[in-house]
């Protein structure tokens, strides 16, 4: 009994520190009087500071009407004020160009989302393949004429189409679960790149927000809420090549309102002998309203469609030989199309002064048929080893997320916990043989999935003084139906499954200017519905471990240097390959490496940044030799040099470098590396915005997507094993022009 009052005691006594704490209520905002999300709110009598949620909203503790406060945004001019109301506090900050030597550590919110933030305005983007570039140590290629998702690489992983990288946009899922054509299948081309404000990241599993799929890291894209002012842009170039974006501002000058409607048209031939014939076309529409209370409610829905023809992955040897050319075909009847349509509504509110809450609910739909020639005649000597890939989904989800700040006597504690669900129904998802994509010969696969996701997790940070320490715990349920319209009989196989992934962060803030971190996390990513109830529920989820050491330093005032040295164990590499229907069990791997970063600013208007990874990936169960990691790659270098607004002049010049990289286990057959340069220079002059840009600058040789394929062609008697690939963009050059209103 004596315990439980001792409890009470202590209980009661911290609600009663609490109550006595004395905070101020308020909102950032910049000259448009749109909201400012990450400005640090500093209370320069008591110490204690905030930072604005995404509404702008802020609640900074301990802090009496008389106090000063200092409220600054990288970007925008720091304001000191007074307080002098309790509530309804409103605080305008005026827009500057970024200047790296204001940038101080220990008062950003997120130091990785302030410097995308910062590539954003410095190197604008203006294809959905450079919204992924914009991810330091992420790199992509394309192999299917355009409309395919892209090959993603990262901290030495051949991350196929997503399986280790969760994707969002807005809140919603991008990676497909059970996908057609392999598994985490992430389509990002939706986006119109115009329209994005701020990437949010993060390498490693160590985030409780982010679920399946987030083993190598996590990228989430949020668009713009308003236009700071209407866009027209026409670019055309070599190969046919044409794009068309309007940007169109529909609630001018209306207090507490935002509207605008985006439309992007592309269309291209490619360099390929065989034209690609590819073309698509997005719809983006976004309506943002604040409550006089600063409630915010955002209503987004987007449309995008898209088809192609594909030369497809050809065989080195008969580029060797002389039969076809780099930019030819062995059979050019590949290709696709694809549509989806998205509706996505927010809410963000505080429930009180120390609570705030955000929910998104969300409906996708989505349609996917891809037909491709891997192999060539090795399966059928007659008609070829043509394959489609056909599904359509719907997916329901939704997402809240309870946020709770306090000071519990000297420690201040940030609570957050969320609930999220996904449920996608999938119909008639098909691998089938096909003969020039007319004749369906053979149906492989031919069913019907339906995949629930339930999960919810709680985030505690704990801060004590320069240190935060933040344990996590997140918990997942699935719940994997499948229905094979194969089989004479009907039957649902089903499985379900729950994981527990705990997470645990700390940082310590050494300096103004140094932040040292050791993050470490359990995740996860799921296996495909047809593997699942086909294997009787083993390896459904299969595990990752991880550890992130750490710092983000500013040595000089322009110049920030990012650092990690990390390693990753994973229970299960990938076992279901979607071009052929079979599990391919690869058993547990582990990797290490070291990432780099730099952004240092040269003067008002240079800028230089550069990010380099280097990986040791290797599979543990296999002997020393043979246990390469096909397509991993061991160092990735990406950056450029970048100039803003120098009277008028804009632009940069840019690289990547992928190095040669095992294709097959025990490394006898060779991914060759490449390293491109890609050159862009915009003028402007009023409303009007002139550019040029230049693909492949010194138009290089170089393959953008390799695998170690056995295939056979119709004059060949036996199969080889050898490098097959897509080539990558020859020089490429195309020009731009940009009006503004």
């Amino acid at each position: 009994m004596m315990a439980k009052q001792i409890l009470a005691l202590i209980v009661l006594g911290c609600f009663a520190m609490i109550a006595r704490a004395q905070s101020i209520k308020g909102i950032v905002v910049n000259e448009r009087n749109q909201p400012l999300e990450a400005a640090y709110v500093y209370n320069l009598n008591s110490e204690t500071h905030a930072h604005s949620s995404e509404n702008g909203v802020f609640v900074i503790t301990e802090s009496k009407l008389g106090d000063s406060l200092r409220v600054g945004l990288l970007g925008y001019k720091t304001q000191m004020i007074k307080v002098l109301l309790r509530d309804d506090l409103q605080i305008v900050l005026q827009e500057k160009a970024f200047q790296l030597d204001e940038m101080v550590i220990e008062e950003e919110l997120n130091t990785v989302s302030t410097i995308s933030r910062l590539d954003l305005n410095i190197t604008p983007v203006n294809s959905s393949q450079e919204v992924l570039r914009k991810v330091p140590g992420l790199i992509i290629g394309q192999h299917a004429g355009g409309g395919k998702a892209e090959q993603i690489f990262l901290r030495g992983f051949d991350v196929d189409h997503g399986t280790d990288v969760t994707i969002g946009v807005d809140g919603m899922p991008v990676n497909m679960v059970s996908h057609a054509h392999g598994q985490g299948y992430s389509d990002l081309h939706f986006v119109i790149p115009e329209t994005v404000n701020k990437i949010d990241f993060g390498k490693g599993a160590y985030y409780a927000s982010e679920g399946d799929f987030n083993t190598a890291g996590y990228v989430n894209f949020k668009t713009k809420d308003y236009l700071k002012e209407s866009q027209i842009s026409f670019s055309a170039g070599q190969f046919n090549t044409l794009r068309t974006v309007g940007l169109f501002n529909l609630l001018d000058n209306i207090k507490n309102q935002n509207a605008y409607v985006a439309m992007e048209y592309i269309a291209t031939d490619g360099p390929f002998d065989s034209p690609q014939n590819f073309n698509r076309l997005n719809l983006f529409g976004k309506y943002v309203v604040y409550t006089p209370e600063n409630d915010k409610l955002t209503l987004t829905a987007s449309h995008f469609t898209s088809r192609w023809d594909a030369s497809g992955q050809i065989p080195q040897r008969e580029v060797d030989n002389g039969n076809i050319a780099r930019f030819g075909a062995i059979d050019d009847t590949e290709g696709g199309e694809t549509e989806r349509t998205n509706f996505n509504v927010t809410y963000d509110t505080y429930i009180s002064d120390d609570t705030k809450l955000s929910a998104n609910a969300f409906y996708s739909h989505y349609d996917f048929e891809l037909y491709s020639n891997f192999t060539f005649f090795l399966e059928d000597p007659v008609n070829g080893d043509q394959i489609k890939q056909k599904e359509n989904r719907q997916i329901f989800g939704a997402n809240t997320l309870l946020s709770y700040t306090s000071i519990l006597g000297e420690t201040e504690l940030r609570l957050t916990t969320g609930l999220g669900l996904r449920h996608d129904m999938v119909d008639d998802v098909e691998l089938s043989r096909t003969l020039n994509r007319t004749e369906t010969l053979e149906n492989i696969q031919l069913g019907d999935i339906n995949q629930t996701n339930i999960d919810a997790f709680v985030n505690a940070e704990f801060e004590f003084g320069d240190f935060k320490i933040a344990p996590a715990l997140r918990l997942d349920y699935f719940k994997f139906m499948y229905n094979d319209q194969l089989q004479t009989n009907y039957e649902t196989q089903s499985k379900t499954k729950t994981i527990l992934s705990p997470k645990l962060n700390v940082f310590y803030n050494a300096a103004d200017n140094l932040q040292l971190y050791l993050k470490s996390g359990l995740g996860f990513h799921s296996n495909d519905a047809r593997v699942v109830v086909a294997n009787e529920g083993e390896a459904i989820l299969p595990r990752s471990y991880g550890a992130d050491f750490g710092s983000v330093w500013k040595p000089f005032p322009k110049l920030v240097v990012n650092s990690a040295l990390w390693y990753l164990f994973l229970e299960q590499e990938f076992v279901y390959v979607g071009d052929a229907g079979i599990v391919e069990p690869s058993g547990k791997t582990r990797r290490y490496g070291v990432d780099l970063g730099l952004r240092y600013q040269l003067n008002d208007w240079l800028f230089l940044d550069t990010d380099a990874t280097y990986t040791n990936a290797r599979s543990i169960e296999d002997p020393d030799g043979q246990n390469y990691i096909p397509l991993a790659p061991d160092f990735t270098l990406t950056g450029g040099l970048s100039i803003n607004d120098f009277d008028g002049f804009s632009g940069g010049l840019r690289f990547r470098y992928l190095d040669d990289r095992p294709a097959n286990a025990d490394n006898s057959i060779v991914a060759e590396g490449y390293f491109v340069t890609d050159f862009n220079i915009n003028y402007k002059l009023k409303n009007i915005t002139l550019g040029l840009a230049v693909e492949n600058l010194f138009d290089v040789d170089w393959n953008e997507t390799q695998f170690a394929t056995e295939s056979r062609l119709q004059n060949e008697a036996q199969s080889v094993e050898e490098i097959h690939f897509t080539p990558g963009t020859p020089f490429f050059i195309k020009g731009s022009i940009t009006y503004n209103f």
